[in-house]
């Protein structure tokens, strides 16, 4: 089975959406990103998290509104939420814990990666143990406030070790192992 990998574009003093969850912030930095351009392959299925899922999107206002990753990437997507639509989303299952949505993203994954997408789940993953890395993209901005790549008040510390860091116009990659 693949990994569970937790990928987000993050502003330089932490935050991965401004207040209210506005991803507009990212527009002025969306563009080539060879990490990530060489990563949308290696991605099977999506674990969205129900703010991520239902909120706001970068890409708003253009022809890949609604897409992930601008529209370079297509495939299952598993959303966690206790309270599903009533009219179904196509290629969106909808889960209800966090322990089926693994499950089912990591089976229809196979052997690619799982991208987590959303602050909360990833913080679940984390506290269950099952995000393996992490990847952050740091575009030269900060944002002073909205919400945190990784917010845990009274947490533990969760080590990491990096594995790779790249550099491009617009962002600054990081790429991380999460120990155990």
């Amino acid at each position: 089975m693949g990994k569970l990998l937790y990928s987000a574009a993050m502003s330089l003093d932490g935050f991965i959406a401004g207040p209210g969850g506005d991803m507009s912030w990212m527009t002025g930095y969306l563009g080539p990103n060879p990490t990530v351009d060489d990563l949308v392959p290696d991605v099977g299925a999506l674990l969205v998290g129900n703010r991520t899922f239902r909120g706001d999107d970068p890409y708003k206002d253009t022809e890949h509104e609604g897409e992930a990753f601008g529209g370079a990437w297509s495939g299952p997507q598993f959303v966690l939420t206790h309270h599903a639509p009533d009219t179904p989303v196509p290629g969106v299952t909808f889960v209800g814990d966090l322990g089926s949505g693994v499950a089912a993203a990591k089976e229809a994954a196979g052997d690619k990666y799982v991208s987590v997408l959303g602050a909360d789940v990833a913080r679940q993953c984390l506290e269950a143990g099952l995000l393996d890395e992490v990847l952050v993209c740091i575009p030269p901005v900060l944002l002073g406030d909205g919400v945190r790549l990784f917010d845990h008040p009274g947490g533990a510390q969760v080590k990491l070790e990096r594995l790779s860091v790249t550099h491009v116009p617009h962002a600054t990659n990081l790429w991380f192992r999460v120990l155990r």
